[in-house]
């Protein structure tokens, strides 16, 4: 039965329609798409957003990492490290760096790169900011003065071991300057300007083969290096100068930096009369600059009217080396140039020739001196008693100078020239002067004949004593005692002889003067003009002169009794 129901009817087909069942969608799918999404979108941002891939080469990877350390540009990061490997000598490090987008323009060959890390430089440390965050390479686009990338599209850089000292953006001037030697003077060494840190050392070249001036090149920054002109003398201001002086010990220091890393200043050059310092052309951009060992030298080379003069010594010069004072009258004048060994003047008779330069700007006068002047008027000099000699400039140090002194009765000295070179005489002086003067005294009492002299007093000794002991002196003393003692009793004799005259002299001066009033009476009661009366009168006048004269004897012989043996 059930057979028969389930059987298929007749006319009906076997086949029946299939079921079709309807999918459906399930949220957990969204999870995926959106995954899928978001890497497709990353990957086409990265290929967006991302810069060109660089790469530069160092020295070392110290403190670099992959996938870390940024590249940056004031603080901006421009890009990131990719990679670190060896190159394939194994010399050097090779740094691949994605840079951002937007960095292909500055990407030429006016770019540095180099690893900021902490670093001591002298007296200054640097990067210690990368303590905590780690060393970055900092980027340097090389910016011209328009600020302008004008360089040309590379992808292969050479990066800095140390920082530069300029950067592209950082207004200012480069210059060079000229030196026998460099000194503590190294990359990164300030530069100053009235004690004001204007500058630094950018690093120094080395003359071929090494001989030669060695070039310093240095940054002056803006405004400071509008100061400058052709006429500007820089100078060396490493370490610490300890000299003695007028006022004793002086200690000059320009900078704790400077002590350790070493510096170099500059100064305004003296301005001309009624000219102001704006007047003066600036220096272009890469002007070389001579660079002098101390300020002084450079003050020095402010003068530039030059005359040559030697002078020849046979003394000793100890302490005397080129670039030494040359004085007169305590003031500088000059300075020496050379001091040379002449063994060829006059054989076996070695002496010392100083060459000198005299700079007349130096001196005062009414008017600007030619060469030929000053000449003419060092030879004045020196036919008024002028002399070069050696002088001490320090006791302490040892150090030796050129003096140009007066010397009093100095006998004649002529002068000679030796091509343009005024030759003027010279003496010893200072120490050597003074042992030559004990060596003369000293020869002159050698050449005393002392032992002769010694011998002759004591032969005279002798003969005295023997002249002095002998019977005709003893004899001739006793007779002089004798005659002494015979004018003595004459002096006495002649007291008691004297002792009545001079007591009668006062009466008989009085009885003259009661006669001169006499006879003035009788001259007064007699009149007329007679011949009695004139002899009267002279007779009168002779009796006063005699009482006068009488009067003053009385007195000279009571002053004086011994004047009648002696006389007045």
């Amino acid at each position: 039965m059930n057979d028969r129901h389930n059987s298929p009817r007749h006319g009906e087909s076997d086949t029946q329609d299939a079921l079709v069942r309807r999918i459906r969608f399930s949220i957990i799918w969204v999870i995926p798409i959106i995954s899928v999404l978001i890497a497709g979108f990353l990957v086409w941002r990265s290929f967006v957003d991302n810069g060109p891939e660089i790469s530069v080469i160092f020295d070392t990877a110290d403190g670099l990492t992959s996938g870390q350390t940024q590249v940056k540009n004031k603080s901006v990061v421009l890009g990131t490290v990719q990679n670190i490997s060896l190159t394939p000598d194994l010399r050097h490090v090779r740094v691949l760096i994605r840079m951002n987008k937007g960095t292909n323009d500055m990407l030429t060959d006016k770019a540095r790169f180099w690893v900021v890390r902490p670093r001591i430089n002298g007296a200054s440390i640097t990067g210690l900011e990368t303590l905590m965050s780690g060393a970055y390479i900092a980027f340097d686009p090389g910016l011209d003065e328009n600020g302008h990338n004008s360089g040309q599209r590379r992808d292969q850089f050479e990066g800095l071991e140390a920082p530069p000292g300029m950067r592209s953006d950082q207004p200012g001037q480069t210059y060079t300057l000229v030196a026998n030697n460099i000194g503590s003077i190294g990359q990164g060494a300030p530069v100053f300007f009235r004690d004001v840190d204007v500058g630094e050392v950018l690093g120094y070249t080395m003359p071929p083969g090494g001989r030669g001036p060695v070039l310093i090149q240095i940054f002056v920054k803006e405004p400071y290096d509008h100061y400058l002109n052709g006429s500007t003398r820089f100078w060396n201001v490493s370490g610490v100068k300890v000299g003695f002086g007028a006022g004793g010990l002086k200690v000059q220091l320009q900078s704790l930096q400077a002590l350790f890393s070493g510096g170099v200043a500059f100064g305004l050059p003296p301005l001309e009369e009624g000219k102001l310092q704006r007047d003066l052309p600036m220096a272009a951009a890469n002007t070389v600059f001579k660079l002098y060992e101390s300020e002084e030298d450079a003050q020095n080379a402010g003068y530039h009217e030059r005359v040559p003069v030697a002078t020849y010594l046979t003394s000793s010069v100890k302490g005397l080396a080129p670039g030494a004072v040359v004085s007169m009258f305590g003031i500088q004048v000059g300075n020496v140039t050379s001091v040379k060994l002449d063994m060829t003047s006059t054989p076996g008779h070695p002496r010392v020739r100083i060459g000198m330069e005299i700079q007349p700007e130096r001196v005062m006068t009414s008017k600007e001196l030619s060469h030929e002047e000053v000449t003419d008027m060092l030879r004045t000099l020196v036919a008024n008693g002028l002399r070069a000699s050696t002088d001490s400039a320090s006791l302490l140090t040892g150090e030796g100078l050129i003096s140009l002194n007066f010397v009093k009765n100095a006998g004649k000295a002529t002068t000679s020239m030796e091509g343009t070179t005024l030759v003027i005489p010279g003496q010893p002086g200072g120490m050597s002067g003074i042992m030559e003067s004990l060596s003369t005294v000293t020869d002159r009492l050698a050449a005393m004949p002392f032992e002769q002299i010694g011998t002759n007093a004591n032969n005279l000794l002798a003969h005295a004593d023997e002249t002095l002991s002998s019977p005709d002196v003893k004899q001739s003393l006793a007779s002089l005692r004798v005659s002494m003692q015979h004018f003595q009793a004459l002096t006495q004799d002649l007291q008691k002889g004297l002792a009545p005259l001079s007591q009668r002299l006062p009466a008989m001066a009085e009885q003259l003067d009661q006669m001169l009033h006499n006879a003035n009476r009788l001259l007064a009661s007699y009149g007329g003009d007679s011949d009695f009366k004139r002899s009267l009168q002279a007779m009168v006048i002779q009796l006063g002169q005699t009482a006068r004269s009488l009067r003053f004897l009385s007195d000279f012989l009571t002053n004086h009794p011994s004047a009648l043996i002696s006389g007045r």
